[in-house]
């Protein structure tokens, strides 16, 4: 089955290259200018994932309302910024709107290419539990791998996919330290050391938001993150 990606860029010649590179690998691309007529054109159909720009057709922010958009109609749909907004601010804006990824313009297309591989290699997965495991329960921390839930003494934490398999990650061997390279391969992604600290935060805070005392995941200086054991 071809995968088919939405490309949101309002510079023609920009998207008209990340088109071509990803047509050459196999993917059907519809290329949109703006915020509406991307609203539009994937009111019927969503795409298998969306590379985003920020500022659209004159509004700066554009494309934070349109990720809002676009994530209020599917949990699951793999959304990457690609943007030349190189700041920790809009990154971090970014991944709070329930990106999967943020990625700056001078990313050279074979790295963009893995990254966009690594979230089809997740969406591939499907609901189907690793090893047949269904449920991980670790001290108050449940997670439903059917239906992609997380919940903290029985109250539902809203996680975006990759704060899913994250938490997953940390979970699956608490005490255990992981490293970048760990945590991007058991949650399907490819993204920078930022890209996973900033998920890390907002995961502690969606934690601490529903229990003020949970501390539960360690960071483990100059090595990577660990799962802090409640059993």
């Amino acid at each position: 089955m071809t995968r088919r990606i939405a490309i949101i860029e309002d510079d023609p010649a920009i998207g008209a290259n990340y088109a071509d590179a990803l047509s050459a690998h196999g993917y059907t691309v519809q290329l949109h200018a703006d915020r509406g007529s991307a609203l539009v054109g994937l009111r019927d159909r969503l795409p298998d994932l969306v590379l985003l720009d920020i500022g659209l057709g004159g509004d700066p922010d554009a494309g934070f309302a349109l990720c809002r958009e676009l994530r209020s109609q599917s949990a699951t749909l793999p959304i990457i910024f690609l943007t030349a907004r190189d700041n920790e601010f809009d990154m971090v804006a970014g991944l709070r709107l329930g990106a999967d990824d943020y990625v700056t313009k001078s990313v050279s297309l074979p790295h963009l290419l893995a990254r966009v591989a690594a979230l089809f290699r997740r969406a591939a997965l499907g609901t189907a539990a690793e090893g047949g495991e269904e449920t991980l329960n670790r001290g108050a921390l449940t997670i439903d791998l059917k239906r992609f839930t997380v919940r903290w003494n029985g109250r539902a934490i809203d996680l975006t996919l990759t704060e899913f398999w994250l938490v997953h990650a940390l979970a699956r061997h608490p005490g255990h330290v992981k490293n970048r390279e760990q945590l991007m391969a058991e949650a399907h992604i490819v993204v920078d050391d930022s890209t996973i600290t900033s998920h890390i935060k907002r995961m502690r805070r969606k934690f601490t938001a529903t229990d003020p005392g949970f501390d539960c995941i360690d960071t483990v200086y100059g090595l990577g993150y660990r799962w802090r054991s409640t059993d």
